[in-house]
């Protein structure tokens, strides 16, 4: 059960707090350095528990579970340190809550599709929007961390938008399957 791959989604979640409070601050520099370096890790991570998984044939029910669920906590995580800290702010802050909210509808329908015994394979464009998602997020992290270049947060602000046109669509996708197996 404590794999390898397991222990490290359980890093992942472990480390959310502490990525948490280093975004706390953004007039601190040097914390969202180090905030954008956990993060990046935080990213290695999730690449190499699914890799070590499937090359290892330690696939576990655990991780399967653990894995989407790190993701979620990461990206809500960081989505709301950063509406409170207004470095995600004014009209942008719809484009956070957008994919906050499609995160959460996704995952209550694959609950409830789950329980019907549909599956609902992740599409192409939904690994797209989950990859620059969290690029977005990412360069509003190394944004904070480099304060004298502004058109590092610029660009990931449109990232940001950029994620939630997708998260849209996707979602849309996703709800769509799903209106087939609910009941009228």
């Amino acid at each position: 059960m404590l794999t390898l791959p397991n222990l490290l989604t359980l890093s992942r979640i472990l480390a959310v707090p502490l990525l948490a409070g280093l975004l706390w601050q953004p007039q601190w520099a040097l914390g969202y350095g180090i905030a954008f370096i956990l993060y990046c890790l935080m990213g290695i991570t999730d690449y190499f528990d699914g890799y070590l998984a499937r090359a290892n044939g330690a696939v576990s029910k655990l991780g399967i579970f653990l894995d989407p669920i790190a993701d979620k906590i990461m990206v809500a995580a960081v989505i709301l340190v950063l509406v409170a800290v207004q470095v995600i702010n004014g009209a942008s802050v719809i484009a956070g809550l957008i994919i906050l909210l499609r995160e959460i509808a996704v995952s209550g329908l694959r609950e409830f599709l789950a329980q019907l015994q549909v599956s609902v394979p992740v599409s192409r464009l939904a690994k797209w929007k989950t990859t620059l998602q969290l690029v977005a997020l990412g360069g509003l992290i190394l944004g904070g961390a480099l304060p004298g270049w502004p058109w590092v947060q610029m660009a990931a602000l449109a990232a940001l938008w950029g994620a939630a046109a997708l998260t849209l669509v996707t979602g849309w996708d996703y709800l769509r399957v799903g209106l087939k197996h609910m009941d009228s």
